[in-house]
């Protein structure tokens, strides 16, 4: 009985977000859009709003093509990989005081750990494909996931200095019984974990390893149809995961006046989040590479451990 619960709450977490990153999608292009002074999709259904279904729909038929240099088990095992982390981590996060996933004691580290390995799946994509313009993209994802991962993880602990605990309902509790969210005490956190994620997920201006005026797509150049649709699913499963997570850590999760429910509150925090980067993906011009790496590990980081030696003499002195 507990496998097959097990199993259907999975199976609701995937229809449900599946429905996520279709209006995700669908709401960036209408931010984007009215950001830069154009209708954004407004032919199919009211306002646009089966547009995205209809692009779904469009490369699901399309015909599967491997090139035949590829390197055929690693290229149709690589959307999958970059797919499957990314709805793993949704199994601990906690949307109220009553609904949630898996309370794990290490539920932080969990999230961090599986959601790392994404950048396999970018890697391998690239690597099968036997395209140089995919290889560069790879490289480059992998270099940049790997560079902001570190100031991403390290801008987590100064809340886990204050709170003591990996354990995200902790974290909510913590900020609900202090009165407020952590974004006040830990802005610079805050603002490191903002821009970090922004290139963790590959999102302009950021957005290095798709490229397309330099690399023609990125890693996923000889992706079509489903497979391509995977990548694209990956890459929005995990950015509402970690919108899920900066709203746990920063804007105090479910908490908010009881006029409505918890879970709204959840869902409202992390579209804040999300239009967020989709204001700066609309306003931003794309970086070099060499200026990404060098503000990651040249200012990002430093931040970070400043952030965390403020905290840990703070934690001392309070006792």
């Amino acid at each position: 009985m507990e496998y097959l619960m097990m199993f259907l709450y999975a199976v609701a977490v995937l229809l449900v977000l599946l429905a996520g990153v279709t209006f995700a999608i669908l709401g960036e292009r209408k931010v984007i859009g009215g950001i830069q002074l154009r209708p954004g999709p407004n032919r199919h259904g009211p306002w646009g709003t089966v547009q995205t279904v209809a692009d779904v729909m469009k490369l699901l038929i399309k015909e599967d093509i491997i090139p035949a240099k590829a390197d055929r088990p690693i290229f149709v095992l690589a959307p999958v990989l970059a797919f499957a982390p990314a709805f793993s981590v949704m199994s601990v996060l906690v949307y109220s005081s009553s609904i949630g996933g898996a309370d794990l004691n290490i539920g932080l580290i969990y999230f961090i750990g599986f959601s790392s390995i994404t950048m396999l799946g970018v890697l391998m994509g690239g690597w099968s494909s036997n395209n140089k313009y995919a290889l560069l993209g790879s490289i480059r994802g992998v270099a940049q996931m790997v560079s902001y991962e570190l100031p991403l993880i390290l801008s987590v602990v100064g809340i886990v200095v204050l709170v003591g605990s990996l354990n995200l309902t902790d974290i909510v509790n913590f900020q609900a019984e202090m009165g407020v969210w952590f974004i006040v005490p830990q802005f610079l956190a805050f603002v490191v974990y903002m821009i970090s994620s922004i290139a963790e997920l590959n999102r302009s201006p950021f957005d290095l390893p798709e490229a397309e005026s330099e690399l023609v797509a990125g890693y996923f150049t000889e992706y079509s149809g489903f497979r391509f649709a995977m990548f694209m699913l990956a890459e929005y499963t995990y950015a509402i995961a970690i919108a899920g997570l900066a709203t746990t850590l920063f804007l105090g999760g479910w908490l908010g006046p009881a006029f409505l429910p918890e879970i709204v509150w959840f869902i409202l925090k992390v579209l804040l989040v999300m239009f967020t980067w989709f204001w700066f993906t609309a306003t931003m011009p794309r970086a070099r590479v060499d200026q990404l790496m060098n503000f990651g590990w040249k200012v990002l980081i430093p931040l970070a451990l400043l952030n965390i030696v403020i905290t840990s003499i703070i934690k001392v002195w309070m006792g």
